[in-house]
């Protein structure tokens, strides 16, 4: 038996950087319970994620782009939230987000984030 520390699994890896990403908004599938969990920890957390090129400003604001292109309203919230949360967004700047998106993305996709928004930026103790 070694007293070395052993390197985390890319698993392991991938559930720190989803906690970093996300906090308690998403919960932990333990391992083998879902064979498309297992990959995306892996793979998107893991490898994608984990990448020190961008920023994880930079990627939140792709991110971002891509789930108001597809009209992802529950992923929207889920990234306003994160992103007010890890500091990456302030509440300006997450508005001006839509306001951009707008024309790229469309206005009939763009303007159901309107809601989730005001919502990340109240709080969850808002309402």
């Amino acid at each position: 038996m070694s007293d070395e520390p052993r390197e985390p699994t890319a698993r392991e890896r991938g559930l720190a950087k989803m906690r970093e990403l996300y906090g308690d908004e998403v919960r932990e599938v333990p391992e083998g319970v879902s064979p498309f969990t297992d990959v995306m920890l892996e793979t998107l957390f893991a490898g994608v994620w984990d990448r020190d090129v961008l920023s994880m400003r930079d990627r939140r604001l792709l991110v971002m782009g891509v789930v108001a292109a597809l009209g992802a309203t529950d992923i929207w919230g889920l990234q306003a939230r994160s992103a007010l949360a890890n500091g990456e967004l302030d509440a300006d700047e997450l508005r001006e987000v839509l306001v951009l998106l707008a024309p790229y993305a469309g206005y009939p996709n763009v303007a159901p984030l309107v809601g989730p928004t005001e919502a990340a930026i109240a709080g969850p103790d808002a309402g």
